[in-house]
């Protein structure tokens, strides 16, 4: 088989971006021209490392998921797997009805899971609904195989409102901004799909069916010691890419056999790293449906608001906060990072997350001053913390959390089918089969399979 690619481009350079760049060098060899293009002043999209008190701090996306093998793999590929740390025993609450709550232990996403994730519920829901949670297995259950529900409609019937609301919602905010009505559980959960469609008998089996955990796995979470940046760096080396900053693509089209935008000359392959929501004008006049579909997906808007108090004596025992729905607060979650990470102990870091799907304004459209301000409001009230940090800052992600809404997959394919017809194009990013770093760099290396592929004689 020979690759007659003279240049490639990536438009995109978040990790989804800037891992098909180097998997674009790997496949081509040094001589070949690869170009990143990016629309903002700096790669990483939703990762971003920044220095605060001296020292390394993320305030985009700060871990992964062991249990896939993307980034292990990926850092190995790059010497970094010295650089991996993992997270404190220390665990997070839930804050609802005004006061912490211990976090069930053995749910999954809050879905009770076995007898003790049952019994943890004590406390956190009312003795009605912990005794109707109780009785989940006892009910009986139907599934319809392909059915396409939302995650509260699910769980809301099995185990009942408040556990929607105080179990489930606090972890689905956490991931997608959102909440479980507008997260599907055929996309966003599809192992949990997978039980169901087998035949289950009751919503806990299919939870314990789908995650067993495996003995000796070890911290389900995992990041770089000093910050995503690091994985990054070594990307952007190993691809040897030409980037280019703020250089937002407007304009796809066919140059005979060649792909043509207006941020860099003619190319044989173009990987689309983009945001669901930026995808659609460049497919527009090529692939209507696959355009159509990626307008369909709709994002959230949230602000990160990190703060630095010198030394841990402020913060609570706890990892963190995640915030139940109904609590008359605009923090979603907070992340006491010293306590969580022991390679960020004795710096007093935390962060506060703000912004909700449906927030109208989004939580991105006021200033800094006024984040800052309703952050610290709420970390009095969820902490206690009523003393001045030695630093503040505030990182704003507008668009940034595509909604994996049910239906989310029949968008997908639409998309990807689209894509099929389109040689030489693949596409990547954190709106398809996954908003974790594992996931994202999975995309990127099918898009540039795919696009290779596509080009090979």
């Amino acid at each position: 088989m020979s690759i007659r690619v003279r240049h490639a481009v990536v438009i995109g350079g978040g990790i989804a971006g800037l891992t098909a760049a180097y998997r674009l060098r790997q496949a081509l060899g040094p001589e070949v021209d690869i170009t990143v293009c990016e629309a903002s002043a700096s790669v990483g999209g939703k990762l971003r490392t920044l220095t605060m008190d001296s020292g390394p701090v993320d305030v985009g996306a700060e871990a992964f998921i062991r249990r896939r093998p993307e980034v292990l793999s990926l850092a190995g590929e790059l010497g970094l797997s010295a650089e991996l740390v993992t997270p404190s025993s220390v665990r997070p609450v839930i804050w609802a009805d005004g006061s912490a709550h211990t976090l069930p232990p053995g749910a999954f996403m809050g879905i009770p899971a076995s007898e003790a994730s049952i019994k943890g519920l004590k406390g956190l829901v009312s003795p009605a609904a912990e005794r109707y949670a109780a009785g989940e297995a006892e009910r009986p259950f139907t599934w319809e195989p392909g059915a396409d529900l939302s995650l509260a409609e699910l769980v809301r019937e099995r185990f009942g409102e408040e556990v929607v609301r105080k179990s489930i919602d606090p972890l689905i905010a956490g991931v997608y901004a959102g909440d479980s009505s507008t997260v599907g559980v055929r996309a966003a959960i599809p192992e949990l799909a997978r039980a169901l469609d087998s035949g289950a008998a009751t919503l806990t089996a299919a939870v314990r069916g789908a995650f067993t955990p495996t003995a000796g796995s070890g911290p389900v979470f995992a990041t770089f010691r000093n910050g995503y940046q690091t994985l990054l760096n070594a990307l952007a080396r190993a691809a040897g890419a030409e980037v280019r900053l703020s250089a937002s693509a407007r304009v796809l089209s066919r140059a005979g056999q060649r792909w043509r935008t207006d941020v860099a000359s003619d190319a044989d392959i173009v990987i689309l790293a983009l945001p669901g929501h930026a995808l659609a004008g460049l497919l527009s006049g090529h692939a209507p449906a696959a355009a159509a579909a990626a307008g369909e997906i709709r994002h959230a808007s949230s602000a990160v608001v990190t703060f630095s108090f010198g030394d841990d004596s402020v913060l609570p025992e706890w990892s963190g906060v995640l915030v139940a729905a109904g609590e008359k607060l605009d923090a979603k979650a907070v992340t006491l990072t010293s306590r969580k990470w022991p390679h960020q102990g004795g710096r007093g870091l935390l962060r506060v997350s703000l912004g909700r799907f449906g927030d109208d304004p989004p939580v991105t459209a006021f200033p800094d001053e006024s984040l800052v301000r309703v952050a610290r409001a709420d970390l009095r009230v969820l902490t206690g913390i009523d003393v001045d940090p030695r630093a503040a800052t505030v990182q704003r992600w507008p668009d940034g959390l595509p909604q994996y809404e049910p239906g989310h997959q029949r968008r997908v394919k639409a998309i990807e089918e689209g894509i099929l017809q389109l040689p030489g194009i693949g596409v990547a990013g954190g709106y398809l089969h996954g908003v974790g770093v594992p996931a994202c760099i999975a995309s990127a290396d099918a898009a540039v399979t795919k696009a290779i592929g596509d080009v090979a004689g």
